[in-house]
């Protein structure tokens, strides 16, 4: 990838051989459902990438959501290494690609943070820390994603945090943003309780703020953080295909990643379901470079 289009301008690989912190890359597809097409989301990795062109030049500048300059007076630490070549439809080749490269990233001891694509991505994700484990997993939604199945496929977009469950390096699961009507069924919604999910509704964020969620994960845990885009409101984030009202603020999802990386340790990111098709003006695809770069100014503050 040319250093000119990747996010914020990083390259590809850092001077004098150092190792990053943090791994980027992209994947536009996991693992679609018979008969459906998910190419608009295939433009979301590329899109942020577009909109962190502006701030490329300020990267030293004072930020004051992190209260101060992104790198916090350290060298730069991240590399942008482009995008999985997927294919719709081929979802276990999708699901092998993606977790490879995850793995790629930890053996290097740097934190992936990985632009989807549906959420059907995040399943690989997770799969790649089977060696790194016990880890927590915060997933930022609207929707719990606990389906066990549709149309014969287990591995789509409505199902990870339900397969997240199955995984055994998975110590636990908090779920936050969630309103609204969405996949979940009411045995859905017991299979979770049963599980011993921790549900934290938008409703709850909007009341007491991001301590409501931060609560349940366990301090110097090692969190592996999934964010789909519809659980900020959409208001500010109108390309989702999912538009739900009543959702996450700007400020309330920088406050649970910051949250995270104070309390705990913030070992992966994956964020989701940007669809630049819907996008009003380019606003969603701004505000999703900007969540990336507090992502990676909360993790090159962590201890």
């Amino acid at each position: 990838m040319n250093a000119s289009s990747s996010f914020l301008c990083f390259p590809a690989q850092l001077a004098d051989d150092r190792m990053p912190r943090v791994v980027i890359f992209g994947a536009g597809h996991g693992s679609t459902y018979p008969g459906q097409d998910s190419s608009g989301h295939t433009l979301a990795a590329d899109a942020i990438r577009a909109a962190s062109q502006a701030d490329a030049a300020l990267v030293e500048h004072w930020d004051f959501d992190l209260g101060g300059p992104l790198f916090n007076g350290e060298p730069e630490c991240c590399v942008d290494v482009g995008n999985i070549q997927t294919t719709m439809h081929d979802n276990e080749g999708n699901r092998t690609r993606i977790e490879a490269k995850t793995r790629e990233a930890l053996a290097l001891q740097a934190v992936p943070i990985l632009l989807g694509g549906d959420c059907s991505v995040t399943f690989p994700f997770l799969s790649s820390f089977s060696d790194e484990g016990p880890v927590w997993v915060l997933q930022i939604d609207a929707h719990i994603d606990w389906r066990d199945e549709i149309h014969g496929e287990p591995y789509g977009y409505s199902s990870p945090m339900r397969r997240a469950s199955e995984m055994p390096h998975v110590a636990g699961i908090v779920q936050v943003g969630l309103r609204s009507v969405g996949s979940a069924r009411s045995a859905d919604v017991d299979a979770a309780r049963g599980y011993g999910s921790h549900f934290v509704t938008a409703r709850e964020i909007h009341i007491e703020g991001a301590k409501a969620a931060l609560q349940y994960i366990p301090e110097g845990a090692r969190v592996v953080v999934t964010l789909d885009y519809d659980s900020l409101d959409p208001s500010i984030m109108s390309g989702v295909s999912a538009r739900t009202p009543g959702g996450l603020t700007y400020i309330q999802v920088i406050d649970l990643i910051a949250g995270v990386g104070e309390r705990a340790r913030i070992a992966g990111f994956d964020l989701t379901e940007l669809f630049p098709p819907a996008d009003i003006d380019g606003m969603s695809a701004m505000t999703a470079a900007r969540i990336v770069v507090n992502v990676i100014g909360s993790i090159v503050r962590q201890v």
